[in-house]
């Protein structure tokens, strides 16, 4: 029997997001400032509420952490 569960689980891409950025030492909001991103937006990705961020976000947010957008998605 497969169970359904309403809670958000977080996306592969957010959570590679988190494990960059804790990597680096950075928060949320000194991720959003280097990606040139509203706060908002890092929150949404990482927590998977925007499980599907554009591919300008994405890149972005890679040359933010220094890896590549393929590191984020994989």
């Amino acid at each position: 029997m497969i169970e359904a569960s309403n809670e958000k689980q977080p996306s592969k891409i957010g959570g590679n997001i988190k494990k960059y950025r804790q990597a680096k030492g950075i928060s949320q909001d000194r991720l959003s400032k280097l990606a040139d991103l509203s706060l908002n937006t890092v929150v949404n990705v990482e927590s998977g509420a925007n499980p599907n961020p554009t591919i300008d976000t994405l890149i972005k947010i890679a040359n933010a952490l220094g890896v590549g957008v393929d590191d984020l998605i994989k």
